[in-house]
C-alpha cells in the first residue's frame, strides 16, 4: 500500500476546509439517502464528495491542469466581493441547496427544475477546458456538467427563440457583495448574461455542476453555472437560477455597466483590445509568475477550429 507523505502530496489534492465544510452540508440538507438513492453522490459524508458516473469526453485540452487550490480561491464572483480572494472567504455559509432552476420564455415546455431532477435527466461528464478571463489570466479546468443543448432540447423552444437569457440568485442576505458598501461592485442585480441560441446550442457549451470530479465549489459558482470557453471567463453566469428563450438580444450585467468595455459576444480576440489594458497577451495562473513572459492569446482561447463558423461574416471588431 502506498502511503504518501506530506512532502508527496501536491497542493491539489488537498481539499480547503470551507471546501469540506460545504461537502458535509451538502448531504445534510439534500439527505445522504435520498442523494445515493438517485446515483449523485456515495453514502459517504467525508470531505472530497465526487460526482461518480462522469465519463471522459473528447473535449478536452492538453494543457496542464491549473492547481485545485487556484482554481478554488482565485475567483471573480462579484455577488461576493470584487478581489479575487473574496468569493472563498465570503461564500462559506452560501446555501446552494435546495435549489431550484426556471426554464422558460419562448419554449413550448416550459419547467422548473430541481438541482438532483437535472442530474437525473442529464447524465454528466468531465471536459478539460482553458478559462480565459477579461483581466489577462487564464486556467484549465477539469469540469463536469452536461451541454446546454441537452437541456435546451428538452423545453422545445418556439421559432421566435433567437437567444437565451441567464439570471443568477439575487440575494443580498448571503451575497455581501450585492449590498451597498465595501464589497459591492455598484452593478444593477440580479448578474444576467446571454448568449444567441446557436451559441447556447453548441456542444462546447456546457452547464457545470463540478469541478475536479467533485461538487461545485460555492465560490466556483455552486451548484450550477455556465462554461463558454471560447468566451471571457464573465460570459460564465454562475449559480443560475432562471435560463429564458427569447426573441430579442439580451443586455447583460456589464454590456448595461459598461457598454463601452464589454460587448454581447465577448468572444476571446487578441485583436480586440479591452480600453483599459491588451488582450494580446495572458498569465496563467500558478504556473506564470508576475514576472514569466506572458503567453500568446489564441483566437476564441484556442477553440477556432471549433465556432469560428458561428461568426463567419461578422466583423469581430465591431461585434466584440
Amino acid at each position: 500500500m502506498l502511503i504518501k507523505k506530506p512532502e508527496d502530496i501536491r497542493p491539489s489534492e488537498i481539499t480547503p476546509r470551507q471546501v469540506y465544510q460545504d461537502r458535509r452540508r451538502f448531504l445534510r440538507e439534500m439527505g445522504v439517502a435520498t442523494i445515493a438513492g438517485a446515483g449523485l453522490l456515495p453514502v459517504v459524508a467525508d470531505a472530497g464528495q465526487k460526482l461518480p458516473g462522469a465519463r471522459k469526453s473528447a473535449y478536452r485540452v492538453d494543457d496542464k491542469l491549473t492547481d485545485y487550490k487556484y482554481v478554488t480561491t482565485y475567483n471573480n464572483f462579484y455577488e461576493f466581493g470584487t478581489d479575487k480572494s473574496d468569493p472563498a472567504k465570503h461564500s462559506q455559509n452560501f446555501r446552494s441547496v435546495p435549489w431550484t432552476v426556471a426554464v422558460d420564455g419562448e419554449v413550448k415546455r416550459p419547467a422548473r427544475y430541481q438541482i438532483e431532477d437535472l442530474l437525473q435527466k442529464h447524465p454528466i461528464e468531465e471536459r478539460v477546458y482553458r478559462l480565459r478571463c477579461v483581466e489577462a489570466w487564464s486556467m484549465v479546468i477539469p469540469w463536469v456538467g452536461f451541454p446546454l443543448a441537452d437541456l435546451i432540447k428538452r423545453v422545445e423552444p418556439t421559432s421566435r427563440a433567437k437567444y437565451v437569457e441567464f439570471t443568477t440568485l439575487h440575494d443580498p442576505a448571503q451575497m455581501p457583495g450585492q449590498r451597498p458598501g465595501l464589497l459591492g461592485a455598484g452593478l444593477d442585480w440580479p448578474y444576467i448574461e446571454g448568449l444567441r441560441l446557436d451559441e447556447a446550442m453548441h456542444p462546447l457549451t456546457l452547464l457545470a455542476v463540478g469541478l475536479y470530479g467533485e461538487v461545485l465549489p460555492n465560490q466556483n459558482g455552486a451548484p450550477i453555472r455556465l462554461v463558454v470557453p471560447w468566451k471571457y471567463g464573465f460570459k460564465s453566469i454562475k449559480s443560475i437560477v432562471r435560463i429564458r428563450l427569447v426573441e430579442k438580444q439580451p443586455v447583460s450585467t456589464w454590456m448595461k455597466s459598461s457598454p463601452r468595455e464589454y460587448g454581447f459576444y465577448s468572444n476571446v480576440n487578441p485583436a480586440v483590445d479591452h480600453p483599459r489594458w491588451s488582450q494580446a497577451a495572458e498569465r496563467r495562473i500558478g504556473e506564470d509568475s508576475l514576472f514569466s513572459p506572458k503567453r500568446k492569446t489564441l483566437p476564441f482561447n484556442g477553440y477556432a477550429d471549433q465556432v469560428a463558423s458561428l461568426y463567419a461574416g461578422m466583423d469581430l471588431k465591431k461585434f466584440f
